[in-house]
């Protein structure tokens, strides 16, 4: 019993062969499990292509009109779960025109005038990308509207900031979920940019030369809502850096996520107590009774390596083709649909957390005030009101900050004696700027962590959002 069996007339290619594929061959060769995703981008892009066909006298109207109501067949039956994918039939493309045949006949045939598989699968492939990039712009912006409102909800929160893990100064809850919407924004705009930067539209550059046919390829990207075709035929059937950035750009978001989460992880510790989630995004443990864990959010920091993994791998697959279409392309539709695929549920799961969540505003603002966290306020207030330099403020707060250390007081309990054992000028107007809702209400500096600042920021912020919704 031979691997190789005759081959058969569905085979596309199968003219020039006297023998079909191998077992092997045709397993390795067929991408339908994969591509199958892409039926309506697919179906999309014919019907497009044949009413241009028939516009520019390449087709009739007649077939035109078979081709339309076939295809509008096959989509219901897709819709449906009624439509048998094969995998003799390689790719999406082939499975919609063989299913095409069946329904209409000699007609079906006509549809591939002047178009192949290479610009076929690159137009299906950009609607698509296109379309999952405004999709995580919009869920984005879901995310940014749940920080944004929890924000101005709390925006006078204090907790405390950190550099290295360590208490360092006074913020607010507020201020610091501002900071990931600045950081979610300029995710939304990396896609808002992708999107514009793809949208051209392959379709009609052919095998790789373009065609002798006379079509009308303004025609066709307009009807698929692309700005203009492709200027080079060669590369629109080559290029993949319209996915690459997509999921770079998914990659620096889900970056962003696991920061978030890894937060929310550490947050909901005994060890930090600073927010609670509720039953909906904490499980428990099979053997210790006590514990909630964050599930939630440990996944959505471990989807961040399968984002950054499909962006490697896409990047190595093209890394080094030459023009114009190599069957390792193949390989670029299931690390692109797998890396958003993880960003959409990230995202989900992440607004969720974040609209679930409650802050435990006096924990917060005890932490606030361990790590003699309003230092710095001492030493500004130094320079100010004595006009001494910063490094001499730094050295005498530093030592300051050893005396209240040594007592176990915080710095707004240590006696003016002490602080002025260390530098006489010092008298009680010092202790104005010691305690931590001091400290943050200071912080009026553009930008700065004052809670009229994250009240303002928050409104802005939510009202901008209103109107892009």
């Amino acid at each position: 019993m031979t691997d190789k069996p005759e081959a058969k007339e569905s085979q596309i290619w199968g003219g020039r062969f006297s023998r079909g594929p191998s077992a092997i061959m045709e397993e390795i060769n067929a991408s339908i499990d994969t591509d199958r995703r892409l039926w309506r981008e697919d179906i999309a892009g014919s019907k497009a292509h044949a009413h241009m066909l028939a516009a520019c006298g390449i087709i009739t109207d007649t077939d035109n009109a078979a081709i339309q109501n076939g295809l509008d067949q096959i989509a219901g039956e897709i819709e449906r779960g009624e439509f048998a994918f094969s995998k003799a039939l390689e790719d999406i493309h082939m499975n919609i025109e063989a299913r095409l045949k069946e329904i209409i006949g000699e007609p079906a045939g006509r549809l591939h005038t002047a178009r192949s598989r290479n610009d076929q699968v690159a137009t299906d492939f950009r609607l698509w990308t296109r379309q999952v990039c405004g999709e995580a712009e919009a869920a984005l912006k879901a995310l940014m509207r749940a920080l944004a409102k929890k924000a101005d909800a709390h925006a006078d929160a204090v907790m405390p900031g950190f550099t290295h893990l360590q208490t360092a100064q006074p913020v607010t809850f507020g201020h610091h979920l501002l900071a990931y919407v600045e950081m979610f924004s300029r995710d939304a705009g990396r896609f808002a940019d992708a999107r514009r930067r793809m949208n051209e539209s392959p379709l009609g550059a052919a095998a790789l030369a373009g065609t002798s046919f006379p079509i009308d390829r303004k025609q066709t990207a307009k009807a698929l809502g692309f700005d203009r075709p492709c200027a080079n035929s060669l590369d629109a059937v080559s290029a993949r850096d319209f996915a690459l950035e997509a999921v770079a750009a998914a990659a620096i978001a889900a970056t962003h996520l696991s920061r978030l989460a890894e937060e929310l992880v550490l947050w909901t510790s005994p060890h930090f107590g600073f927010v609670k989630l509720s039953d909906g995004f904490s499980t428990g443990s099979s053997i210790m009774p006590q514990k909630r864990n964050p599930d939630a959010a440990e996944l959505v920091r471990a989807k961040t390596g399968r984002i950054a993994a499909s962006f490697d791998t896409l990047l190595i697959v093209m890394k080094g083709l030459p023009l114009a279409y190599s069957k390792d392309m193949q390989e670029d539709k299931a690390a692109t649909f797998e890396g958003f695929d993880a960003l959409a549920l990230a995202l989900t799961a992440m607004t969720g957390m974040i609209d679930d969540l409650e802050p435990d505003r006096a924990a917060m603002k005890e932490a606030a005030g361990r790590g003699y966290s309003t230092a710095t306020d001492l030493a500004d207030w130094l320079v100010r009101t004595l006009n001494m330099p910063f490094r001499d403020a730094h050295r005498v707060t530093g030592a300051i900050v050893a005396l209240a250390e040594g007592a176990g007081v915080p710095l707004d309990a240590l006696a003016l004696s002490d602080m002025q054992s260390v530098e006489p000028r010092i008298d009680e107007n010092v202790y104005a700027v010691l305690s931590v809702e001091a400290s943050v209400a200071s912080r009026a500096s553009y930008g700065g962590a004052a809670p009229s600042n994250v009240k303002r920021e928050a409104e802005r912020w939510l009202a901008t959002l209103s109107k892009e919704s």
